[in-house]
């Protein structure tokens, strides 16, 4: 996978280097000498670069990007600036940071859909996100084991547990299954719930949208995930 993560801070700069070393290139762009510096044995590439510059960033590889990251958190207006320039580069996925809910709304209102929450997301569960399909949440242990949450697999979709062999075939345990199920309030209108059906069985069933809870090494979990 080709990443462009624009803005080398603690968040930036640790995202980028975390996504280099599972396999992706990674170009981090910073404005400033000293983290370019800082990263530049680190990562694939580093440039320095003003990207408020519409006609600097047109220079970079974009058609062969597959996510654009917009990781500016000192300055707002600079990051607002930069998420609407790639935006109207039209580049393949573009993520940006939101520094507060007033920022998430602007950045919402010129059509970014994937907003990055710092404060409340680490860059080590934002790289799993990234690079395993069908991430939707993790939970590290530690630096070697984590627990996941991820849509199942289109390829296991009405299959059981038993049939999909996740400790035979795959050395990572199913903790549970959750479903989304429709269910109607006191005023008769139906909503959205999810049910957790707790420790699954060997016979449980996986349906379309279930979401696996699975626990074991990350690199058994690359592994599963990427199957």
């Amino acid at each position: 996978m080709k990443v462009i993560i624009i803005g080398l801070g603690n968040f930036g700069g640790s995202l980028a280097a975390k996504l280099t070393q599972q396999g992706n290139e990674v170009i981090g762009v910073d404005s400033r000498s000293e983290k370019v510096n800082l990263y530049k044995d680190t990562l694939s590439h580093t440039i320095c670069m003003n990207a408020t510059d519409q006609g600097a960033i047109a220079h970079l590889p974009l058609k062969n990007t597959d996510i654009v990251m917009v990781c500016i958190g000192e300055d707002e207006g600079a990051n607002i600036m930069v998420t609407a320039l790639f935006k109207n580069l039209g580049v393949k996925r573009l993520i940006s940071r939101s520094i507060n809910p007033l920022h998430e709304n602007v950045l919402k209102a010129i059509g970014v859909s994937e907003i990055v929450r710092p404060e409340e997301e680490t860059a080590e569960r934002w790289a799993k996100k990234l690079c395993l399909k069908g991430i939707i949440d993790s939970f590290e242990l530690n630096k070697n084991f984590s627990i996941i949450e991820l849509v199942v697999p289109e390829k296991y979709i009405d299959k059981t547990i038993a049939e999909v062999g996740f400790r035979e075939n795959y050395n990572v345990l199913i903790l549970t299954v959750i479903s989304a199920m429709e269910e109607k309030n006191f005023l008769g209108k139906s909503k959205t719930v999810s049910h957790v059906k707790g420790i699954p069985e060997p016979n449980t069933l996986l349906e379309k949208d279930d979401i696996l809870v699975i626990y074991g090494s990350n690199t058994d979990l690359q592994k599963f995930a990427r199957n």
